[in-house]
């Protein structure tokens, strides 16, 4: 994939965040955000897309050999766990009266950032 340095996208997931894979391989498979790409537009989620990597041997892994590993997926193939329901939602956005803009739920409305 080519990384254009100067763009970055506005990612509708943050770290720690629960969601649901939508779409691939591992359709259906639930995992917390580990990690997020903003720049290539993706996020690396627990358990998901799981690969197997050659790693030599070092000073942490003396033996070596083979590792499995998450990889990341795109971002549009995730989708946020809403909280009051505990299925996969879209998300909206909402100034609240203090001022402060949190992401919301939009099945059950529910704000996800406290």
């Amino acid at each position: 994939m080519k990384e254009v340095p100067w763009v970055t996208h506005k990612l509708h997931v943050k770290k720690e965040d629960t969601v649901m894979v939508i779409s691939g391989k591992d359709k259906g498979k639930k995992g917390r955000v580990l990690k997020t790409y903003p720049r290539e537009n993706r996020v690396l989620v627990e358990g998901v897309n799981m690969v197997k990597k050659h790693v030599r041997p070092s000073q942490q892994n003396p033996q070596g050999g083979i590792v499995e590993q998450e990889a990341p997926i795109h971002a549009s193939n995730v989708m946020l766990i809403d909280p009051k329901s505990g299925e996969p939602t879209r998300i909206g956005y909402k100034v609240l009266d203090n001022g402060k803009k949190v992401r919301i739920a939009r099945k059950s409305g529910e704000p996800i950032d406290k």
